[in-house]
């Protein structure tokens, strides 16, 4: 029974950086969270549940590799975070599609997106929760205030061709 114990609870840490391995978790699933649900409400493919686990999942990896050992300045961690980006880049190429009807190509902000939030989970897995709060807030304001700025050239290059 101990040995049943000791692996459930393996991982966990005292009091203190329980706390702290909380806070960075929950941080993470409210920052993808907010960048996810932007991105839903705009009606795109990857919204809440994809923004919200690219957070979450690349904080897990930061926050195992810290609990295991491996130190935030150390070459371990440095290819934990390649693998990251790596595996995100997958991902999001799977986001872009390319239209033969309409030669255009749909899903670069999305892919874009999804590796903004993998930066943001790690930046928070590393214990940077500034960072990574000022990072979402300027995500959030890039992708709305550039659609309005898209809609101004759509509207001149309109008008030029009119």
């Amino acid at each position: 029974m101990d040995i049943l114990w000791s692996e459930l609870t393996g991982g966990l840490p005292d009091g203190t950086h329980l706390t702290i391995l909380l806070l960075r978790l929950f941080t993470a699933t409210l920052l993808g969270a907010a960048i996810g649900f932007e991105r839903q409400r705009a009606g795109k493919a990857a919204g809440l549940r994809t923004h919200i686990l690219v957070t979450t999942g690349t904080t897990v990896f930061i926050l195992a590799c810290l609990g295991a050992g491996i130190k935030t300045n150390s070459d371990g961690i440095s290819r934990v975070i390649q693998g990251i980006i790596t595996g995100i880049g997958f991902v999001g190429a799977g986001a872009i599609l390319k239209r033969e009807t309409d030669r255009n190509v749909q899903g670069v902000t999305t892919s874009a997106g999804i590796w903004m939030t993998a930066a943001i989970g790690v930046t928070v897995g590393l214990g940077g929760l500034g960072l990574a709060i000022i990072a979402t807030l300027l995500t959030l304001v890039i992708l709305r205030v550039t659609i309005w700025f898209e809609r101004q050239g759509s509207r001149a290059d309109r008008n030029g061709k009119s």
